[in-house]
């Protein structure tokens, strides 16, 4: 191996030389992190439709106002209190609100938000309340999607779906077999998939997806509520088995007809990336095979349902994997922006509907977010990290001549909010340093108006050296670090060390951003108080690093990416203030797979574990996610052997607890029974617990339990 090079690129000492004497409490570091310990932000901060003007909610004399303010200005151009909005809403027999309600401009002069199941309206100009609508939804209504333009509302109900257009419920599906799902997400949320509805842009047309899951395995999920328990069944596709089947149906809300696109064979292949046309004549479905390795954008009349055209294919001898749609340029309805990771890279494209293409954005680096256009349509905004893989900054880029121009600066992340105009932009950006600057940009890269500098919400608290670092593996590659040193950190002491690891597909755990972004930072710091250093690395698989990094895994989950935590754990055995008997090991969902990998291919390393919602063998997960980085079991029978963490149960050395929720309907609970099972049979020790009712993650109350537990083990065992 190269030898282990490190580059400290940036430092915070956050033990200021002033008083600084508080602790944080348990209850401080996991219930407080998005509360009062989170850095403070401009409440509904948000566009006018319609005009460069932005609104927020502020206070003043102890109660709330709401402010409108020109883009180009630093003081607001009118203001509305919460007593003037109570006021109309009595005047119009309405109740009033203690705090200001969500709004949603209709223009530059009105605004809606929701009163119990009326949608209301009150326009600034005449300072009076009127109806937009009275909703009856029937009280089982679920997955609401209401249309901006028409405020019809589809919904489900079960398994079938429903349209209210303001004076009657509309049946759009009644299938009485429960196994048709109507209206819902489908293929396990995968590819960027999180609702089953889809307005048309005038807004009475809606594409909606149907699933047959008739063919997939029951799973059963213990209730034990009830007495006696009960079993809830499931439909839980797992790797190799048979998938459930996906069609697309298009509602016509004025003559009540439906129509299904003729999306083709073979039935067990993704739908993904719905997208309308402009002119509502056409939809645009991203096909991809059931392989993952093949994409054809596809396009369908919305009126016959018939298959089109194909735009272009794209293929990998490894996966594809598209999670945004196309987005239609405004004012040029035969042009399209697509995001692909084509040349190894997620970049922008720009499409015409013949298929003519001219990439935007080039570089090794990602398009993290499309942020929008202009309103001329000549040019978009993107955020991304071509400054480093840790950072996030925003640009433009011109579409005749590709020119880049850079809006946002500063070493962080940068989270912006175009303005509908496409002049102006509202920025946030955070770094170790800086809990939250929000601000005002044009679209020119001028800083135009500070509106907050949140202050330092731990700046009372004694807090651990955090530094973000590199490493590199022996391929070369950087592999970013964060680590907590404890507070009143001595290098002459020996220091127990937890190393907390994800290191799976999609998720990047190391950024340059402030110490609450995370959500479990705060525990960290929380360790970091009880002596405790924490450390976590990115390693390949990790996300926002480009293609090659990401695919280093393909076929072989937990054999890479161990090799670059080990590369962690070589650093940390180098220094002189880690005591390498007292090494702990934490991770949850793809970090339990992880965190008992190494406690079994790697055993002898950590003297404590803690794995949650682990993957114990990955021929009993989803097919979506686990056939894309392994293909089937059938394919590949030595990658999947060698990811069995079962066949590993008798190399297990130190302490190891599972965690799991009873309910978990992601990662189900008979890996761990599994896992378990092998270790008796081995004479293996393991401790566990189980939360009764949560699914894959413990949240709520009981999440202050959940890192009690996790905390306890620690000190007892290192």
């Amino acid at each position: 191996m190269k030898k282990i090079t490190t580059f400290f690129i940036l430092f915070l000492n956050l033990n200021t030389a002033f008083a600084q004497t508080k602790l944080l409490t348990l209850e401080d570091a996991v219930s407080k992190l998005k509360t009062t310990l989170a850095p403070a932000k401009v409440n509904q901060l948000q566009w006018v439709k319609g005009a460069d003007l932005f609104s927020y909610i502020d206070k003043k004399d102890d109660s709330e106002i709401l402010i409108l303010q020109a883009a180009t200005e630093k003081n607001p151009q009118s203001q509305l209190t919460l007593a003037d909005l109570n006021t109309a809403l009595t005047s119009a027999n309405e109740k009033s609100f203690a705090a200001f309600p969500t709004i949603n401009w209709k223009n530059k002069n009105a605004f809606s938000f929701k009163l119990e199941k009326e949608v209301l309206i009150y326009d600034i100009n005449k300072k009076q309340i009127t109806v937009e609508t009275i909703s009856t939804l029937n009280e089982a209504a679920e997955h609401t999607d209401i249309s901006p333009k028409t405020n019809y509302t589809a919904f489900t109900i079960k398994n079938n779906l429903f349209v209210y257009d303001g004076k009657n419920e509309l049946i759009v599906t009644n299938d009485a077999d429960e196994n048709l799902v109507n209206g819902q997400t489908v293929h396990r949320e995968e590819f960027g998939i999180m609702k089953g509805t889809f307005w048309s842009p005038a807004g009475t047309l809606l594409a909606f997806y149907r699933m047959d899951q008739r063919m997939v395995s029951d799973y059963p999920i213990i209730d034990w509520t009830v007495r006696p328990a009960k079993t809830n069944f499931i439909k839980y596709p797992m790797a190799g088995d048979k998938s459930h089947e996906v069609t697309v149906g298009v509602y016509n809300v004025q003559t009540g007809k439906t129509v299904f696109l003729q999306t083709g064979e073979p039935k067990e292949q993704y739908l993904t990336n719905i997208c309308w046309s402009p002119d509502e004549q056409h939809i645009y479905i991203a096909v991809v095979n059931r392989e993952q390795n093949h994409l054809k954008l596809n396009a369908y009349s919305a009126i016959t349902g018939y298959f089109e055209k194909t735009l272009f294919e794209e293929k990998n001898e490894k996966y594809v994997h598209p999670v945004e749609p196309m987005v239609f340029v405004p004012n040029h309805p035969d042009q399209f922006i697509w995001q692909s990771e084509r040349d190894g890279y997620n970049q922008l494209y720009l499409y015409n509907l013949k298929g003519d293409c001219k990439q935007l954005t080039k570089g090794k680096w990602v398009v993290t977010n499309f942020n929008g256009f202009d309103a001329k349509g000549t040019k978009l905004f993107y955020t991304s990290t071509a400054e480093s893989p840790i950072t996030r900054n925003v640009y433009s880029v011109d579409f005749k001549k590709a020119n880049i121009t850079k809006i946002t600066a500063g070493d962080g992340t940068h989270s912006s909010l175009l303005s509908e105009s496409g002049k102006y932009l509202i920025d946030n950006f955070q770094s170790t340093i800086i809990p939250r600057e929000t601000a005002i940009y044009s679209a020119q890269g001028k800083k135009l108006n500070v509106l907050r500098n949140a202050e330092n919400p731990l700046k009372d608290y004694q807090l651990g050296d955090l530094r973000i670092f590199k490493l590199k593996n022996a391929s070369g590659d950087d592999l970013y670090c964060r680590m907590f040193k404890p507070i009143n950190f001595d290098s002459t002491k020996k220091y127990p060390v937890i190393v907390y690891e994800y290191n799976g597909p999609n998720v990047q755990l190391v950024n340059n951003s402030f110490n609450t972004s995370g959500k479990d930072d705060l525990w960290f710091q929380y360790m970091a108080e009880r002596g405790f250093v924490i450390f976590t690395l990115d390693g390949r698989g990790s996300a926002n690093r480009g293609l090659a990094f990401e695919q280093a895994t393909f076929q072989q989950l937990g054999t890479e990416e161990m090799n670059d935590q080990l590369v962690g754990v070589r650093y940390l055995k180098n220094l002189k203030f880690i005591d390498t008997l007292r090494m702990g090991l934490y991770g949850w969902s793809y970090g339990g797979f992880m965190t008992i990998s190494m406690m079994t291919r790697h055993p002898g390393i950590f003297k404590a574990a803690i794995a949650g919602g682990p993957v114990t063998d990955w021929s009993f997960y989803e097919i979506m996610y686990t056939e894309r980085y392994m293909n089937t079991p059938q394919e590949n029978p030595k990658g999947y052997a060698e990811a069995n963490l079962i066949n590993y149960a008798d190399k297990l050395q130190g302490k190891l607890m599972i965690i799991n929720g009873s309910s978990d309907d992601v990662v189900v609970w008979q890996h761990s029974m599994m896992f378990l099972k092998a270790c008796v049979d081995k004479g293996k020790q393991v401790d566990y617990f189980v939360y009764p009712g949560h699914l894959h993650n413990v949240l709520g109350k009981d999440r202050v339990h959940l890192f009690q537990k996790i905390t306890d083990y620690f000190l007892q065992n290192l």
